[in-house]
């Protein structure tokens, strides 16, 4: 006993050999923890995006594009191909090329897939031109396809006279203009095609 008490003594002040209650555990971060972390982060980004893209689609409006009519369009591509009068060919190719839309859309007529001579015997078995039309139609096509494959150089009048068919033919044939509410039908100014002049 002595001893101990010596051993006391010997410590020091505030030094006293009693036993100490034992430390609570040390958490030690586990090896999976870290996905939990990065599965959170990503639901929360994929949370972020959608309402992102829930609010520009709420903010932005539709733009609508007003849609060009076919004998609008047609009489500005016809008025560009002018500019190609000096090369015979590809002046011809512009103009039978428009021709041909112009009648796909104003008419829903498959006509640029065909040939001239498929295209007017179809054209020949319906009504969506009058018949001195359909044969007007027939001489610019024909006269258009010699100058494209026949290697046939017309001077600038037949050209300009090849302008000028084709341009008839799409005031000839452009829909009439929307009535105004209340309005009556003038038989006179039916949807048909209008008689050439």
């Amino acid at each position: 006993m002595t001893n101990v008490v010596s051993n006391q003594a010997n410590a020091g002040p505030g030094l006293t050999n009693q036993l100490q209650d034992i430390r609570p555990p040390v958490e030690i971060p586990g090896s999976w923890d870290f996905l939990w972390y990065i599965a959170a982060g990503l639901a929360a980004a994929a949370l972020l995006y959608w309402l992102w893209r829930l609010w520009n689609k709420r903010e932005r409006p539709a733009l609508l594009v007003p849609k060009i009519p076919p004998h609008v369009r047609a009489r500005q591509k016809l008025q560009e191909a002018l500019a190609f009068i000096d090369r015979p060919r590809e002046f011809c190719i512009l103009v039978s090329d428009t021709t041909r839309f112009y009648l796909e859309e104003r008419f829903d007529f498959h006509a640029p897939e065909r040939t001239t001579e498929e295209f007017l015997r179809e054209l020949g078995e319906t009504q969506l031109l009058l018949p001195d039309q359909k044969l007007s139609l027939g001489h610019f096509l024909e006269r258009c396809d010699l100058v494209k494959f026949a290697k046939y150089e017309p001077g600038e009048p037949e050209l300009r006279d090849l302008h000028r068919a084709a341009c008839r033919l799409v005031d000839e044939t452009e829909p009439p203009p929307p009535r105004a509410p209340g309005s009556t039908i003038d038989p006179a100014k039916s949807t048909g095609p209008r008689p050439s002049t």
